[in-house]
């Protein structure tokens, strides 16, 4: 068992470090079933005008999107986004990763991470390459755009790697939370910063609220001596708590797990639950609500390879969320 996973984080960082973390499958648009999708890192918009659900994810330098009525039966893939070859500037973009719809005051956003081979100066011997990659904020006026960036570059600081950065509103105020990458620091964080009000720019510095290692669960190559953070999402639950889930290496590879904030408040202070939510080699969730009140976690499973969406009706129990079942067939 401990070979397997270390052999899987071998390979999980070779595909994160090679523009390969969240390439879906290419095909002609149609009706599909969701156990013949394959792709990685997707997120779920339900629309609550039209009754549709939009599944966003990568694909290569671009986002795309299938639409559904019932999570289980979907048409696409189309395009809602295709990176210009200079969105960055004199720096080129190789990939996409980990694309998030939200809707904030009427307008409709992509949180997404673009991913470079233009190396920072600092390099590390016997190491992986530390390169300009980093979570940017788009903005559209429709669920499926046009999408275009404020700025040439990363909403988060350019000298950070950072990515999966995700929307959280408080009091108001919105906020990114994001993975800080172990390439650039080994032991991976999870932080977050405010945005403006159209969400172009951050407002101060980051902070950081956690790092990988916390998690009781979390495991990490030991040649690297690393701990893997990726994929934040949080919720509000009914008693008040703020829940995130994030993603790391787990016994049987890539594990879920959940943080809690018991004051409800993004800076915490946070705890991690002892035991992941999901733990057979998936990974990247998110969570989403059913036009009928029924509160869904998407991922995809197995981390690599022949990956598949897959969404579960979760419970919240007060004191933190659970799988129900999974939605099949």
């Amino acid at each position: 068992m401990k070979r397997k996973l270390c052999i899987s984080l071998i390979v999980i960082g070779f595909l994160f470090q090679n523009g390969m973390k969240a390439q879906p499958q290419m095909r002609p648009p149609g009706n599909v079933k969701l156990a013949d999708i394959r792709w990685r890192d997707v997120c779920v918009y339900p629309d609550p005008i039209k009754k549709i659900y939009y599944m966003v994810g990568p694909g290569w330098k671009g986002v795309w999107c299938y639409t559904s009525k019932d999570l289980l039966n979907w048409f696409g893939p189309t395009s809602i986004y295709k990176a210009p070859d200079d969105v960055w500037g004199n720096i080129p973009v190789k990939g996409i990763w980990a694309p998030e719809l939200h809707e904030f005051k009427g307008k409709f956003f992509l949180f997404l991470t673009f991913d470079t081979s233009n190396k920072f100066p600092e390099q590390w011997r016997n190491w992986y390459p530390r390169v300009t990659r980093g979570s940017q904020v788009l903005a559209g006026d429709s669920i499926t755009g046009p999408f275009r960036t404020f700025y040439n570059h990363s909403t988060l600081p350019v000298d950070m790697m950072t990515l999966d950065g995700t929307l959280w509103v408080e009091d108001g105020i919105p906020f990114m939370v994001y993975c800080h990458e172990w390439v650039q620091i080994t032991n991976g964080a999870v932080g977050y910063v405010p945005l403006k009000e159209d969400l172009s720019e951050t407002v101060g510095e980051p902070v950081t609220l956690f790092h990988a290692d916390e998690a009781s669960w979390s495991r990490g190559e030991k040649k690297y001596g690393n701990r893997v953070t990726d994929g934040p999402y949080l919720y509000k639950g009914k008693t008040g708590k703020l829940y995130m889930l994030w993603t790391s290496g787990g016994p049987e590879g890539m594990a879920t797990g959940m943080a809690i904030s018991e004051s409800g408040k993004i800076a915490g202070p946070w705890v991690q639950q002892n035991e992941p939510v999901y733990k057979a080699n998936g990974g990247h969730a998110m969570l989403f609500t059913t036009f009928d009140g029924k509160l869904m976690m998407i991922l995809h499973s197995p981390y690599n390879g022949e990956t598949h969406p897959h969404i579960f009706e979760m419970e919240d129990t007060g004191n933190t969320l659970g799988i129900v079942k999974e939605i099949r067939e």
